[in-house]
């Protein structure tokens, strides 16, 4: 299972390392909201929160879809610019400005990504365009709660109300806390976008995206970049370029933007914080042996982004929703996810620090 970016014919001007500030605040949203992915961060994710005001909390639970799973592509603007060969701004009202250049088509279909299951690696029918795939945008978003579903409907409704809301959002994310954090980070990022740059000039692209992440290779004969991911898509940089764009908030995430039209971008981390202690040799013996069946692996790696209901499960890997439910059943009597329940609805989502004390190498493998 891996990401495929075919690069046949990427000239070596078309490649950059640069920095993007909007997509290290999408990234600090995530950690902000979901602070078991990153347990290095936590300090600094109980010192933000501590300091929020109740309206902007609000706020920010309420399109929380945008970037609890990961985070939305809505973040790197630039990448689905026409043309594909955009930059990153130099600050995060330049950014935002990108937002602008995106149609209404591609700000639907990238804002409902994590609830919508649009085509992402091929074209696909817009939820603005089609009835059917509005309704079950709106289904799946009810499944995840009554502000989620308000949230789709006002999108769906109005996108360039929502366009207006996100950028007024992160703009006063800016002002409570992000402003501070980029001041600090982006000199690391700068450096280390730098350094990259310096290697793909005097080494090539190989040894740079050695660099980035031993999870990326480039096979050269087939002009292709594989990133090893729990997880299978292809895209190609075609007459558009390649951008790399580095976060200090990211890790375990290397991500792969490879949306269909959209210009191919690999997000990766620039630092590995240490995780907590593995668990006692009994734990990891029950844990290890739930998660040696291929299809939990699979289904862990969706439940560590978001809660799936049974039936979302089945129809993701064509299975029935009994098999799902036996294979739940041994991870939740192993204690590695959680269910909760929402109206008529039973929401499965893995518990993060329990497989955090798993190891480093597993954690980063599902969260890839």
């Amino acid at each position: 299972m891996s990401v495929r970016i075919d690069i046949a014919g990427l000239r070596p001007e078309r490649i950059a390392v640069v920095p993007s500030p909007l997509a290290e605040l999408g990234m600090a949203l995530h950690a902000l909201s979901e602070p078991g992915h990153h347990p290095g961060l936590q300090g600094w994710a109980t010192g933000v929160t501590a300091r929020l005001d109740s309206h902007l909390a609000d706020r920010m639970c309420e399109a929380d879809f945008l970037w609890r799973t990961t985070f939305s592509d809505l973040f790197m603007p630039f990448a689905g610019v026409p043309g594909r060969s955009t930059l990153p701004g130099a600050t995060l009202a330049d950014d935002l400005d990108l937002l602008d250049k995106l149609s209404d088509e591609q700000f639907v279909d990238a804002a409902l990504e994590f609830t919508c299951a649009l085509p992402y690696s091929t074209g696909g029918v817009s939820a603005l365009d089609d009835p059917e795939v509005r309704r079950r945008a709106l289904d799946l978003a009810a499944a995840r709660g009554p502000q989620q579903l308000r949230f789709s409907e006002r999108l769906l409704a109005d996108p360039p109300r929502i366009r207006d809301w996100l950028r007024q959002f992160a703009r006063d994310c800016d002002e409570a806390f992000f402003a501070e954090t980029w001041s600090r980070l982006r000199h690391q990022l700068a450096a280390d976008a730098r350094h990259k740059t310096d290697l793909l000039r005097h080494k090539g692209l190989a040894e740079t995206l050695a660099a980035v992440s031993p999870a990326v290779t480039l096979e050269e004969g087939a002009a292709r970049i594989t990133v090893d991911k729990l997880g299978d898509g292809r895209s190609a940089t075609a007459d558009g370029g390649l951008l790399l764009v580095p976060t200090s908030l990211g890790w375990p995430h290397l991500m792969v933007l490879h949306r269909h039209g959209w210009q191919p971008v690999l997000h990766y981390p620039v630092g590995s914080p240490e995780l907590v202690s593995p668990p006692s040799v009994e734990q990891l013996t029950m844990r290890m042996t739930a998660l040696s069946h291929p299809v939990r692996m699979r289904i862990c790696r969706y439940l560590a982004r978001s809660a799936y209901t049974t039936g979302e499960l089945a129809q993701v890997h064509g299975m029935t929703a009994p098999e799902i439910s036996r294979h739940l059943g041994v991870l939740k009597k192993a204690g590695l996810i959680t269910t909760r329940r929402r109206g008529r609805y039973v929401l499965h989502q893995l518990d993060v620090t329990v497989v955090a004390r798993l190891g480093s190498d597993f954690l980063e493998g599902i969260l890839r």
